[in-house]
C-alpha cells in the first residue's frame, strides 16, 4: 500500500496529547480494502480468521473462498460500478461477500436485515441495487422475494445457512429448523435466484483481476439513519475504509498483528462494525467471532471461551453486562480493549466496567456514517477527561466553526459545529450534488454536532444541532440533561427530546428507564436536578419507561418518542 502523508499544517493542540508510539502526521497507507484480506492471508495463512457457531476458517481459506466468489460474481456480470446489496446477519457470508464483491470492482450496499420491504424498496431503487445477497432463512428471504417479483432489484443470490454451521450443526438444523427455511426453488421468483452454491463452486484462478482506484472508486454506499429526512447514500472509497482501518489500528496501542481476536457482537451491516469489527479485524489477522446478533448470555460464554482481545460496543452493551445479576461467573480478562461509539459513554460506566474485567480499557470514539466513520477517539492510557469524545485520529482535523456562520472559526473554549477533514471522510453523497454542497463547508465535512475544545485538544460533544431545544428563545440542549439525570444512581438510561409548549414554544421532556430494583419519583428527579442544571433547562415533564427505544446497534433513539410526542399533540 502506498502511504499517504497527512498534510503538517500548523501543529493543532491536540497532537501534543497523543499517546506514545502514535503520531499525528503519521503516513497514512493507501490502498484497496482487499489488500487488506491479502497481506494477512499471506502473513498468517493458517490463524483463524472467522469462528461461527463453532465453525473455524483459516486466513488462507477465506482468502480462496472470495476468490472463488469474485470469479463467481464476475459470471454472472459484476463489474466495476456494480451495485451488490449484503442482506444479512453476521455470518462468515457477509465477510465473504463484502471482500468477494470489492475484488471483482463492486459496490457494497449494506441493507438493515429488520428493514420492511417499504424501506428496502427506497433504498435498493435509491442506491441502483442490481442482486442482493441473503441468506434461505424464511424471515430474509421473504423480503428479497417481494422485491424481486416487484422488479426492484434484478437478481438475487441466495446462500444456504445451513452451509456457514459446522457439519454436525448444520444436518441439525436442517431437521430441526426446516420451518425456518425457505422453500427457494418454490418460489414465485425462483428464476431470478441464484444459489450462493453455485458462486463459490468455481476455482479461484478463474478470477479476472480488475483494476481499482483506491481514491476515486466507491467500495461502500453506506445509508445515513434518515432521522432528518430522506436515507442518503455515503459514498466511502477504498481509501476512506483503509484509512480510518489504519488509524483505529494505530490508535489501539499495543495490539498484534496475528495474535489478537474479535468479538464480533454489532452488525456488521452498520459503518462502526463494518470498519472497527471486520476490516480493523482482518488487518490484524485477528480472529472474528460472529454472533448472528447480540445475546447478553451468549456473549458472556463467547468472552468466557473464546477470549477475544477486542471487543467494540455500544454502550447499552456494557450497562447491559454491569446490570447482569451473575457477571462474575464469566472471565472478562481476556479483553484488552474496547472501543465504545454509537453513543455518548457515561463515565460511570467507563470506570465501572474497567474495575470488574480487570485489565480492559473501554475509550469512547466518535464517528459518522460519513466518516468511515471514526473521527476522535480517547487514549486507552491516562486519566480518562469526563465527557470527551478524545483527540482526533491521525491525519485528522477537527475545526468549530460558528452556528451561525460555519466559514468562521469559533475561538477555542466555546461552542461550535464540529467539521472534519481527514482521508476518512467520504466523497459525497450519491446522487445528490446539491445535499453534499449543503454538508461541506470548505474542505471540511459538517457533522451537525455541537461540540466544545478544550485547552489540550480534547473535544466534548454538547448535542446534536437538531436537537436543539428553543425555550424562550434560549438554546438548551438535551445533552446536558440528560448527562444530570444519568448522575442519579436509580437511572439506567434516559432520552431527553423537545415537545411543544404553550408558554416557552418547547420544553424538555425526559424519558427515563430505571435500574432493576430501584425506585423513584418525578419530583425526586427534579429536587435532584436543582444544583445541577439552570430552570430553563428543568425538565417540564418526565415519564417512566420499562424501555427506551434503541437503533440497530443499540444506540438511544429519539425519533420513535418525537413522533409519539407529535402524535399525542395531535390527538389532544
Amino acid at each position: 500500500m502506498k502511504p499517504e502523508v497527512a498534510p503538517i499544517e500548523n501543529v493543532p493542540p491536540w497532537a501534543g496529547q497523543y499517546p506514545a508510539g502514535v503520531d499525528w502526521q503519521m503516513a497514512i497507507p493507501k490502498g484497496t480494502i482487499p489488500d487488506l484480506l491479502e497481506h494477512a492471508a499471506r502473513r498468517f495463512p493458517q490463524n483463524p480468521a472467522t469462528s461461527f457457531l463453532g465453525r473455524v476458517t483459516s486466513y488462507a481459506a477465506l482468502a480462496a473462498e472470495v476468490d472463488r466468489v469474485a470469479a463467481g460474481l464476475q459470471r454472472i456480470g459484476v463489474k466495476p460500478g456494480t451495485k451488490v446489496g449484503l442482506f444479512l446477519p453476521n455470518t462468515p457470508t457477509f465477510i465473504v461477500y463484502y471482500f468477494g464483491i470489492l475484488k471483482a470492482g463492486g459496490t457494497v450496499v449494506n441493507f438493515n436485515p429488520l428493514y420492511t420491504v417499504e424501506e428496502l424498496t427506497f433504498q435498493a431503487r435509491d442506491s441502483e441495487t442490481e442482486i442482493m445477497i441473503t441468506h434461505d432463512l424464511a424471515v430474509l428471504f421473504t423480503k428479497i422475494e417481494a422485491l424481486l417479483l416487484a422488479g426492484v432489484v434484478a437478481r438475487s443470490i441466495v446462500v444456504p445457512f445451513a452451509s456457514v454451521l459446522p457439519p454436525v450443526k448444520s444436518v441439525l438444523f436442517r431437521i430441526f429448523k426446516r420451518k425456518d427455511i425457505a422453500n427457494v426453488s418454490a418460489s414465485a421468483a425462483a428464476s431470478r435466484v441464484i444459489s450462493g452454491t453455485d458462486i463459490a463452486a468455481g476455482a479461484s484462478a478463474d478470477f479476472a483481476p480488475v483494476r481499482i482506484d483506491p481514491d476515486n472508486d466507491i467500495a461502500v454506499l453506506q445509508y445515513t439513519g434518515g432521522t432528518t429526512g430522506t436515507p442518503k447514500g455515503a459514498m466511502l472509497t477504498h481509501a476512506n475504509i483503509v484509512a480510518n482501518t489504519k488509524q483505529v489500528v494505530a490508535w489501539a496501542v499495543g495490539l498484534k498483528p496475528g495474535e489478537e481476536s474479535i468479538l464480533g457482537a454489532l452488525p456488521l451491516f452498520h459503518v462502526f462494525a463494518m470498519t472497527v469489527v471486520m476490516t480493523v479485524g482482518v488487518d490484524l489477522a485477528a480472529k472474528i467471532v460472529l454472533m448472528p446478533r447480540f445475546q447478553l448470555l451468549e456473549a458472556l460464554k463467547l468472552i468466557n471461551s473464546e477470549k477475544p482481545t477486542m471487543m467494540p460496543v455500544v454502550p447499552t452493551i456494557l450497562t447491559a453486562m454491569l446490570n447482569f445479576e451473575h457477571i462474575k461467573s464469566y472471565d472478562l480478562s481476556s479483553l484488552k480493549f474496547c472501543l465504545s461509539g454509537g453513543a455518548p459513554l457515561p463515565l460511570e460506566t467507563k470506570l465501572k466496567f474497567e474495575a470488574m474485567a480487570g485489565a480492559t480499557k473501554v475509550v469512547e470514539g466518535y464517528g459518522l456514517s460519513e466518516t468511515s466513520p471514526v473521527l476522535t477517539a480517547n487514549p486507552l492510557e491516562g486519566e480518562p477527561v469526563s465527557g470527551s469524545i478524545g483527540l482526533p485520529l491521525p491525519g485528522t482535523v477537527i475545526s468549530l466553526r460558528g452556528l451561525d456562520d460555519p466559514t468562521k472559526e469559533v475561538p477555542q473554549g466555546e461552542r461550535g459545529e464540529l467539521c472534519a477533514k481527514g482521508p476518512q471522510v467520504m466523497k459525497g453523497y450519491w446522487k445528490r450534488p446539491g445535499e453534499t454542497d449543503k454538508q461541506f463547508v470548505g474542505e471540511f465535512f459538517r457533522t451537525g454536532d455541537v461540540a466544545v475544545m478544550d485547552e489540550r485538544g480534547y473535544f466534548a460533544i454538547v448535542d446534536r444541532i437538531k436537537d436543539l431545544i428553543i425555550c424562550s428563545g434560549f438554546n438548551v440542549y438535551p445533552r446536558r440533561i440528560e448527562e444530570a439525570i444519568y448522575a442519579h444512581p436509580a437511572v439506567e438510561e434516559v432520552t431527553v427530546i423537545g415537545v411543544p409548549d404553550s408558554y416557552r414554544g418547547e420544553a424538555p421532556k425526559a424519558f427515563i428507564k430505571l435500574k432493576a430494583g430501584m425506585t423513584t419519583t418525578a419530583p425526586e428527579i427534579l429536587k435532584f436536578l436543582e444544583p445541577k442544571i439552570s430552570r430553563i433547562e428543568m425538565p417540564a415533564a418526565i415519564e417512566f419507561r420499562d424501555g427506551l427505544p434503541k437503533t440497530m446497534i443499540g444506540k438511544l433513539s429519539k425519533k420513535e418518542l418525537v413522533a409519539e410526542e407529535a402524535q399525542r399533540d395531535k390527538s389532544a
